[in-house]
């Protein structure tokens, strides 16, 4: 609850009160006071509860933006580390290739 939305609920408050007197001592201007009080008061509540909204509004989309953010991260670094494995396999395999020429010119070597 924000400034606005208290000082809306005060003003309907004291607006009531100033109708109820200005009816009861018949002061047509109390009264009518009274009755612009509250729908002042009225006014400023809907403009406290429309900000408190567009606040809780704008908190959740920043909050799903961070997880957004996060997402995109996770998702980078999976990327990220697939391709760490994928060039280690493939030094592994070009190593396994080379291993087996060599034994297979040693062969040869030892044969000849």
């Amino acid at each position: 609850m924000n400034k606005e939305t208290l000082e809306g609920k005060f003003d309907q408050v004291t607006g009531a009160m100033k109708q109820k007197a200005g009816e009861a001592f018949g002061n047509q201007k109390l009264a009518n006071a009274g009755v612009a009080d509250q729908v002042k008061g009225a006014a400023k509540e809907t403009w406290g509860n429309a900000k408190d909204a567009a606040a809780e509004r704008h908190d959740v989309a920043a909050d799903r933006a961070d997880a957004n953010k996060q997402d995109a991260k996770l998702r980078t670094e999976d990327k990220l580390d697939a391709a760490r494995d994928k060039v280690v396999n493939t030094a592994q395999n070009i190593k396994h290739n080379l291993e087996e020429k060599i034994d297979s010119f040693r062969d040869q070597t030892h044969r000849g």
